[in-house]
């Protein structure tokens, strides 16, 4: 292939995307660079492996290098901000400050407001970008006013969203890995309090990356090293301060003769040398002139001219802002104190509504600030979504103090409260909250509800505001996928009400996204207090339903639990619900649900005796087993929860039963149930308990359609899995799934397009040993084998051992999938070995949804091998696969084959083809043609 040009067909954007993938950067980084969506990424990669021709993503890394106009593009990342104005100066400064970042794994660039601390790290960062080959990133700090949201700014700034069972710091911390990363935190001084944690954290846990931060005050974090940013020099061997008011002249188109350059000097000699003096000094030079600036810099009532210190240096920069202050209209004055209270970048209109008042004129304050704006007290920010303006923060904590002064700070900071809360209910109405423009809207909107939550929620008497914006604010976090912050919020809304209704309400909620977070002990608590809370107001059938539904927690997310809840403990509460829970439906069904977790952990003695008497009419031929028992109480719990008409409680009970029939060895019932559970949750709104239950759900209904041969419609289900918003971050449980039933169709390409974003996701994820998951890796292993790829095979069956831990409940799906590869290469002797237990010997939660499989290829197997037994392994397999599409086939195809009936093979090709097998199907016509 041609060195000079991207192979045929490869856009500009897959050339870019290449480029990144050669440097072995996740999808989530590459997302973050080109500023495009992660799925977008994924598309991308998937059509890059079709077109170079390669079986995976380690192979499209390998072949990149070979793409020269990639190759280009794929300097080390520089994710930073474009300032609009040039760096002067300051040569000496930047050696420095370059050095000690060099040399040292946090620096803190020290120095008063206005001094230059943020464009002198955003100079050094890109002067240092080429050493760090995992990219320099810029964080902005400023509109971050909850110190627990910091490290979720870092998040949102390097493209990473929460996974599933992780914190955001332990995400960030596993994305950068080892990679050699400078993260600029920029402006961090009013977020000591989670600044401080995040960086001991990261710096712990990512022993390559640098962070520089720029900062009013020392973070007093390990491994600090300090470096003081002084102001612009004024000496004979630098004027650093004179370049830059004559580059800011320039940019007026304001000349400067050389007799004129001792009044410059002056001039910034009495601004202290500090950047953001000279810079509002220098707008004014169109209005005032050289002259005029000279004289009013000159009143000493104006300036307080200190010495070089840097609390005196505070003091030249308010001396500076009184000053601009003072050349302002009465009107600008009061539109530049009012938008002060955006902490986030804002447009006109934005401000019209926030600013505006009965003796300010909306329009006026449109007007306002076009000229604020010239007079660079706001800069204009570059937006999608149109123009927006922003205070520089120091600027903007002068005029907040302004605001103060003139009385005006309470009533500005409730009309931006109402804004908030009005842009909020927006966007909860929003019926398509999963857009790019709705995501946009709420990014841009999200700093500033947090902020007014933060004022809102230190006000007694406003408790009930505070509570309003908290749950819009969880709803809104939720729906963008901010799922820690959303539980935070609701219980935070729980402990801004009285009414005990409402603070249960907030904390069942708070239970639900814990649970979407695979946080099981949060969830288990939560109800707990949910149900404590209403039940200190007397509510007991509700404090029932909260407590079983906790008790079922403890069986239901057992795996999500860091540490087991202690014996009896679940049974204790599912007694004291059983006794609050009356007659009403919803306490009933809860309780019944809970029994059946009870009862499936082997802790029968528990429960009620008139729920075992319970009978399952359908099954009456059955003798009296556990099993039976189980579904006995299932159905009762379905019955119930029928009658509440709660869809939510009706797919918990449906859960329950589809498990129990499992268990039972009723895989084709488990299926029908789980069809019904996916039905009856395909239209209800996306909440985190909807959310929870159709996650599970679907990964359900895609692992019992693999066992009853239906894969089509697991096909299907794995598709939406895959596809679901909770898990944009976790694209190995995303994937999983599908990967299993690609492989058994065959379609092997699609499993090997999809496994880098399983294997990316896991390895951000820190490479944990995950046992639901092992399958997937497992299915991908096969699907190499089969391709011939033993290499690449050997590799994914070492990520299956790393999954599946000391687990030992791979002992069936390794079977079979290593079994369907030496069966194809013609090796039946050492497939029958692989399947060599009997299957009846096999502990139920080991062989699950393998026993068709199990047999069927057992018995082609023992014929292919010649055992003596074969007829006998063929006769046991027909009686247990009896009705599944594909191991029905696939065992009569073995009977086919032991009375040398290759007629009948064509026929059965027939039969997998029906069942959209493709694999089965062209291995029927192989073995028919004697392969």
């Amino acid at each position: 292939m041609s060195k000079s040009k991207p192979a045929a067909g490869i856009s500009d954007r897959e050339a870019e995307v290449l480029a990144l993938v050669g440097q072995h950067r996740s999808n989530a980084e590459i997302a973050a660079q080109l500023f495009i969506s992660v799925r977008t990424v994924e598309t991308h990669v998937s059509s890059l492996l079709r077109k170079v021709g390669v079986a995976d993503r380690r192979a499209l890394a390998g072949r990149a290098s070979e793409f020269e106009e990639a190759t280009d593009s794929a300097a080390a990342v520089a994710v930073l901000p474009s300032p609009l104005t040039s760096f002067v100066g300051r040569e000496r400064e930047r050696a420095a400050l370059r050095e000690a970042v060099r040399t040292h794994r946090q620096v803190t660039a020290l120095g008063p407001g206005g001094v230059g601390k943020t464009r002198l790290a955003l100079a050094v960062a890109a002067d240092l970008v080429s050493e760090f080959t995992g990219g320099a990133w810029f964080v902005d700090l400023v509109p971050v006013t909850d110190p627990a949201m910091a490290g979720a700014a870092v998040a949102r700034a390097l493209g990473l969203g929460e996974q599933q069972g992780r914190s955001l710091d332990d995400s960030v911390s596993a994305a950068l890995g080892e990679r050699r990363v400078l993260l600029v935190l920029d402006n961090c001084e009013h977020l000591l309090d989670g600044v401080v944690p995040f960086i001991e954290h990261l710096l712990a846990h990512s022993s390559n990356v640098t962070v520089l931060a720029t900062s009013r005050a020392r973070l007093m974090v390990p491994f600090e090293q300090v470096y003081p940013v002084p102001p612009l020099s004024l000496g004979d061997d630098a004027e650093d301060a004179v370049a830059l008011f004559l580059d800011r002249a320039t940019a007026l188109g304001w000349s400067v003769d050389a007799e004129q350059l001792d009044q410059v000097h002056e001039i910034c000699g009495r601004l202290d040398g500090l950047a953001l003096a000279i810079e509002l000094a220098a707008a004014r030079l169109p209005t005032l002139g050289l002259d005029g600036l000279g004289a009013s810099l000159a009143d000493p009532l104006r300036l307080l001219v200190g010495g070089r210190r840097a609390d005196e240096r505070h003091q030249s920069v308010r001396a500076t802002l009184d000053w601009s202050q003072a050349l302002l209209t009465a009107e600008d004055r009061c539109v530049l104190r009012r938008v002060a209270v955006f902490v986030a970048p804002f447009t006109a209109v934005d401000a019209m509504t926030v600013a505006g008042s009965p003796e300010l004129d909306p329009i006026a304050v449109a007007d306002g600030l076009a000229r604020l704006t010239e007079q660079s007290l706001l800069a204009v920010v570059r937006a999608a979504r149109g123009t927006r303006y922003r205070a520089l923060e120091t600027i903007r904590q002068y005029e907040r103090e302004e605001l103060a002064t003139a009385g005006e700070l309470d009533e500005v900071l409730a009309r931006h409260l109402n804004w908030c809360t009005a842009t909020a209910d927006k966007l909860v109405a929003d019926p398509a909250p999963n857009t790019r423009e709705w995501r946009c809207a709420f990014d841009a909107a999200a700093d500033d509800m947090r902020a007014a939550l933060t004022w809102v929620a230190a006000l007694p008497e406003r408790r009930a505001d505070a509570h309003e914006l908290a749950i819009s604010l969880a709803q809104l976090a939720f729906r963008r996928n901010l799922i820690g912050e959303s539980q935070r919020r609701y219980e935070q809304a729980a402990a801004l009400t009285d009414d005990p209704v409402a603070a249960a309400a907030a904390l069942r909620r708070a239970a639900e996204v814990a649970g979407c977070r695979m946080r099981g002990e949060d969830m288990y608590r939560r109800y707990r207090a949910a149900a404590e809370t209403v039940g200190g107001a007397g509510d007991s059938a509700a404090s029932a339903r909260d407590l079983a539904t906790a008790a079922i927690t403890v069986y239901r997310m057992s795996d999500t639990f860091a540490q087991p809840v202690a014996a009896g403990e679940a049974a204790s509460l599912l007694s004291e619900a059983r006794e609050l829970a009356g007659a009403d439906p919803a306490a009933l069904a809860a309780v019944a649900l809970a029994e059946c977790g009870v009862l499936a952990e082997g802790e029968s003695e528990t429960v009620a005796p008139e729920a075992i008497t319970a009978t399952d009419s359908a099954r009456t031929d059955l003798p009296e087993t556990l099993g039976t028992v189980s579904i006995s109480l299932a159905q009762r719990a379905v019955e119930l929860a029928d009658r509440t008409g709660d869809p939510l409680a009706g797919s918990a009970a449906l859960d329950a039963l589809a498990a129990a029939q499992c268990w039972a060895g009723d895989v084709f019932a488990a299926a029908e149930t789980t069809r019904r559970r996916v039905a009856l949750l395909a239209a209800l709104p996306v909440t985190p308990a909807s959310a929870l239950e159709r996650v599970n759900a679907l990964s359900e209904s895609a692992d019992i359609g693999i066992g009853v041969g239906d894969l089509r419609d697991s096909r299907r289900w794995a598709e939406q899995l895959r596809d679901l918003p909770l898990l944009a971050e976790r694209g190995d449980f995303a994937t999983s799934a599908l990967l299993v039933v690609d492989a058994l169709l065959g379609n092997l390409d699609e499993v090997v397009a999809s496994s880098g974003q399983f294997v990316d996701s896991w390895e951000l994820s820190g490479r944990p040993s995950v046992p639901s998951l092992a399958p997937a890796a497992a299915a991908v292993a096969m699907a190499h084998g089969l391709r011939g790829d033993d290499a690449a095979r050997a590799e994914w069956l070492a990520i299956a051992d790393a999954l599946g831990g000391t687990s030992d409940r791979g002992v069936a799906y390794r079977a079979v999938f290593d079994a369907i590869v030496l069966l194809d290469r013609g090796q039946p002797e050492p497939a029958l070995a692989e399947l060599a237990a009997e299957p009846d010997t096999l502990d139920e939660r080991t062989i699950w949804i393998w026993r068709h499989w199990y047999v069927a290829l057992r018995a082609e197997a023992a014929v292919l091998a010649g055992h003596p037994d074969a007829r006998g392994f063929v006769a046991a397999a027909r009686i247990t696969v009896s009705g599944n599409p594909i191991a029905g086939p696939i065992v009569e195809r073995a009977a086919a084959l032991l009375d040398d009936d290759r007629g009948r093979l064509h026929a059965l090709a027939t039969e997998f083809e029906r069942a959209q097998c493709p694999y089965q199907y062209t291995r029927s016509l192989a073995l028919a043609a004697g392969a």
